[in-house]
């Protein structure tokens, strides 16, 4: 909402009215856009920044759950409006869930560019706190995304066993190379060019056809989104191969760190054992000194004295 409020406001103060509130993103699926991101180095702003993207997570979860819900009510609509309704609801909130995951992906990649502050000015106790915090967000968003790709999976089956079903109406023979080229095509193939053609009941078949090219234009959309999850889980690993190499990072400079520590606690010995070494030589001058002047004394005492 916070968003939408200040798109508002820079809507009024250059005088232009302020977004329809129709274009927003429906509750609990506002994407929190970054035109100008802001700058993670306090580790205030890390922390902000990791909570903020897992509550996009939860919200993202909530849309997850939606689609399944609205998956099965397009399934089982009994009448052809109420399947388009719920069709192109499910499309809408689709497309939404998509772009979360899209500005989720995003985000949590800045989040692992940010462990280690550019100039290395934070200790490796706030580069491993970092590591932790974002790794935790990265596996609650795949945790988010395995939902996701569940429920499309499911969708996809329940879907390809309705293209059969309707298939095997018309043509209760028809083999299974037939089935594949009908959804594949999203036609129908000769498959139903003959039933419409030769079936008694052509009302039925025409029902069945109609079924059939709606559900293959689901599971065309459903293979588009499975195979956008995908991605998002290659680019989730890569996270991960970057981590590694953060955690080299870490180590190495823990490790530099460490010997310079080292070279300067060797380096204090040394001026500490100089240090001692010079206050014995001046020790000894100082008693050669007076031992010196004592027998100096001595002599001149003497030879004054005789005088």
């Amino acid at each position: 909402m916070a968003q939408a409020r200040l798109n508002a406001l820079r809507a009024q103060r250059q005088g232009g009215p302020a977004p329809s509130p129709s274009l927003a993103s429906p509750p609990g699926h506002e994407l929190s856009t970054f035109p100008s991101a802001p700058a993670l180095d306090s580790t205030a702003a890390f922390l902000d920044e990791a909570s903020s993207i897992q509550s996009h997570i939860t919200a993202f979860s909530t849309s997850v759950a939606r689609i399944g819900t609205l998956g099965a009510r397009t399934l089982d609509a009994v009448d052809d409006a109420a399947a388009a309704r719920a069709r192109a609801e499910l499309d809408a909130l689709v497309a939404d869930t998509r772009a979360q995951s899209q500005e989720i992906k995003r985000r949590v990649q800045r989040l692992h560019e940010a462990i280690l502050v550019p100039g290395g000015s934070h200790s490796r106790q706030d580069a491993e706190m970092r590591r932790n915090r974002a790794t935790y967000v990265r596996q609650k968003f795949v945790e988010a995304l395995q939902r996701f790709q569940q429920v499309e999976r499911e969708q996809r089956a329940k879907a390809r066993m309705r293209v059969e079903r309707q298939i095997r109406i018309v043509k209760a023979d028809a083999t299974q190379a037939e089935i594949d080229q009908a959804i594949a095509s999203g036609e129908g193939g000769q498959v139903f060019m003959q039933a419409l053609s030769q079936s008694a009941n052509y009302a039925e078949a025409r029902s069945a056809y109609s079924e059939v090219q709606g559900r293959a234009q689901d599971l065309r959309k459903l293979e588009e989104t499975m195979a956008e999850l995908a991605q998002l889980f290659v680019d989730m690993d890569v996270l991960v191969n970057q981590q590694d190499d953060t955690l080299v990072a870490i180590e190495n400079n823990a490790i530099e760190v460490e010997r310079h520590a080292a070279e300067a606690t060797e380096q204090v010995g040394i001026a500490v054992r100089f240090a001692e070494k010079a206050r014995k030589k001046r020790w000894i001058c100082f008693c050669i000194t007076v031992v010196v002047i004592i027998v100096l004394a001595i002599v001149l005492a003497i030879v004054f004295g005789k005088k």
